[in-house]
């Protein structure tokens, strides 16, 4: 289950989004489940419909990936609030699109960023020894 790992992170941080928005209006935090829940099964649709994409991302870290359960999120929680009688102001909505992209983009860019560093640093570790390589028979020559 490759896709496991990348809906666990999201999930946490529509928890934390849920934590932090109720402690920020001096609400229960305790009760953040009834403000994450709408967005957890939006959550789910959105991994869903990411992984179904034909043509789509196919890798749950990638920023496409992020992306599309970005905007699922956002569009299916807010329906969803909606439809279970709860309010979604244009301030929620705007505060709930800008943390949820930057939480779900941004700990795959960031995670992209670090893929490539750590590649990068193979890499050059692995030119380095070939460079050893092909120095060592010269030396040895050089010594004969």
């Amino acid at each position: 289950m490759r896709y496991l790992p990348a809906l666990i992170v999201d999930a946490v941080l529509v928890l934390i989004f849920a934590v932090i928005g109720r402690a920020s209006h001096q609400e229960d935090p305790g009760g953040f489940l009834l403000t994450a829940w709408p967005f957890l099964v939006a959550l789910l649709v959105g991994h869903a419909l990411a992984a179904l994409m034909g043509s789509g991302p196919r890798k749950p870290w990638s920023l496409l990936w992020g992306v599309t359960v970005w905007v699922v999120t956002v569009a299916g929680g807010m329906l969803l609030r909606i439809i279970a009688g709860d309010t979604a102001q244009l301030a929620f909505i705007i505060v709930a699109t800008v943390v949820l992209g930057v939480f779900f983009v941004g700990w795959r860019a960031l995670a992209g960023t670090l893929r490539r560093r750590q590649s990068t640093k193979e890499t050059d570790a692995a030119a380095s020894d070939s460079a050893e390589d092909d120095a060592a028979p010269e030396q040895r020559l050089s010594t004969d």
